[in-house]
């Protein structure tokens, strides 16, 4: 589907030629422009005129969540027939796993996850995964790590009517990819079967899941309805059920993992015990083991995402898979607010890496914690698409 902008008023004074110049260099393959404006000049709607000329998906970037929200309202309304996608940190508390050798404090790691927003956050990806006519907003949480997006593109299941589909093997797939059971009650993530009948509540929907009808093993009857009301919205003839979570860890790589965490474990106890330091040798041994048991048994444990390299396959030191790994190669990234944005993203990496140093270094964590991490600016410059900075006061990089 393209892109099609809804607006009761046309480009007026500087913007016709602002969008111009923009889409021209585009054209011309300039990997870098500014558009200059003070707020309140109608920098968001130029933006959106450059996005229904270019017909490419594109990525906004605000520097925090007010902004971001603001955004994504506005582009909501100009393209009411697209995806318009918000993606912001899930958090709505946030106390990061610390430790202060000065005071010998250890901090753990608290959150309290805003649910609405990891819907959000699912959607987001979702639709870059099904459809090109795109548009995320989102704030610096882009450059954290995600999960990894070709693992997460295999998980998707799909479903269509008249096929043949053993219904065991369907709630394997689905338990694989995070969903839960629970024949009580149909939340977002959730699925229960009742007879012949499967209902799927996928994660990243709001008011829709999608019921399944069987008839032996083929799938007789699809049905979109809404979970509350049971009100029949639509029955199309074929779905897609993105994964739950974007963490999806296939078998033989959690084996591999788990190994491969035994292994560094094992070297970073040799190298605790050669220097005398017991404490932290015993601690390192206490916690990982307990990590590695849950692995085992349940296939996740709590802070998982410290174990991203080897749950990924990654070589040290290689940057995460972010957001900005979901978007296809070609894309429009808008900086908003640019002089504030870029100086926050070239921020990010220091102030995670000073953190987890101690951590590993004092034993609460494996040093392979410190590739679970935001993007560097250089590795952020990689990503960049064909980037538009806009600003009342374009900084020096810009």
């Amino acid at each position: 589907m393209e892109f099609q902008l809804n607006a009761p008023y046309q480009p007026t004074g500087d913007q016709p030629e602002a969008i111009r110049q923009l889409v021209d260099g585009v054209q011309q393959g300039m990997k870098h422009q500014v558009l200059l404006g003070a707020t309140g000049t109608g920098k968001t709607f130029t933006m959106a005129n450059i996005i229904q000329q270019m017909q490419m998906p594109a990525l906004v970037m605000a520097h925090n969540k007010t902004l971001a929200a603001q955004l994504y309202a506005e582009f909501k309304e100009f393209f009411p027939n697209n995806a318009v996608e918000y993606f912001v940190s899930y958090y709505d508390y946030y106390q990061p796993e610390a430790y202060v050798p000065r005071h010998d404090l250890y901090i753990e790691k608290e959150t309290e996850i805003n649910e609405e927003i990891d819907r959000l956050r699912l959607a987001a990806t979702a639709a870059l995964m099904s459809r090109q006519d795109v548009i995320i907003v989102a704030s610096v949480s882009c450059i954290y790590g995600l999960g990894n997006p070709e693992a997460y593109s295999k998980g998707v299941i799909n479903l269509q009517k008249g096929t043949v589909f053993r219904r065991n093997a369907l709630l394997r797939q689905l338990v694989e990819v995070q969903y839960q059971r629970n024949d009580m009650e149909l939340r977002p993530g959730t699925f229960r079967v009742r007879g012949e009948t499967m209902e799927i509540f996928p994660a990243y929907m709001d008011k829709s899941a999608y019921r399944l009808s069987f008839f032996g093993d083929e799938l007789e009857r699809i049905q979109l309805l809404n979970p509350l009301t049971g009100e029949l919205l639509e029955e199309p003839e074929q779905v897609q059920i993105f994964p739950a979570k974007h963490y999806i860890t296939q078998e033989d790589r959690l084996k591999q993992a788990i190994s491969d965490i035994e292994n560094e474990l094992d070297t970073q106890l040799a190298r605790f015990r050669a220097d005398g330091r017991i404490l932290e040798s015993q601690r390192l041994d206490q916690r990982a083991r307990y990590d590695l048991e849950m692995l085992k048994e349940v296939g996740y444990c709590s802070g998982i995402e410290n174990y991203s390299r080897h749950l990924d396959q990654r070589p040290v030191g290689s940057p995460p898979w972010t957001l900005m790994d979901y978007l296809p190669s070609k894309y429009l990234l808008f900086l908003d607010e640019s002089h504030m944005t870029v100086p926050q993203v070239r921020g990010m990496y220091n102030g995670d890496r000073s953190r987890k140093g101690t951590l590993v270094e004092y034993g609460f964590r494996l040093p392979s914690a410190m590739d679970n991490r935001p993007l560097t600016f250089a590795e952020f410059e990689q990503h960049m698409g064909y980037t538009i900075y806009t600003s009342a006061t374009p900084a020096q990089y810009e």
